[in-house]
């Protein structure tokens, strides 16, 4: 099993050097990143894990926007109902899903990239670290 980790490539960036038998015993908590809040298991579970944590930070980075956009999209949301804007409603309801599934399909290619062993960063957010 030992030959068969050091022949697996294990696709890195530049800023996280992960081995790859670091990647085969963390994947389960990498994965576990990207499903809200239980981004919070491999931050306090697998802290000595440079891919769980590379992972982890990408997956509370999303977290982290996935609530302020609910946040922004309530309060407009309230706003439009209280103003008997109807039309407006509808229109802010489409956008509003269209970037529902934006955050699904940012959590969708956070998944695959920890599935794979990869420290690829997700675009638009991959490039802020909040976790060290």
């Amino acid at each position: 099993m030992a030959e068969e980790l050091e022949k697996k490539p294990v696709e890195n960036n530049a800023q996280t050097e992960v081995t790859p038998e670091d990647v085969q015993n963390n994947k389960v908590f990498a994965i576990l990143a990207y499903f809200g809040i239980l981004v919070l298991v491999p931050i306090f579970a697998a802290k000595e894990s440079k891919f769980a944590r590379f992972h982890a930070n990408q997956g509370l980075v999303l977290c982290i926007v996935e609530v302020v956009w609910y946040l922004i999209s309530y309060f407009i949301s309230l706003a439009l109902i209280h103003s008997l804007s109807f039309g407006f409603l509808a229109l802010w309801t489409g956008i509003s899903w269209l970037v529902n599934i934006g955050i699904l399909v940012f959590a969708i290619i956070g998944i695959v990239n920890a599935a794979q062993g990869s420290t690829k960063p997700m675009p638009l957010f991959g490039k802020f670290k909040i976790l060290k």
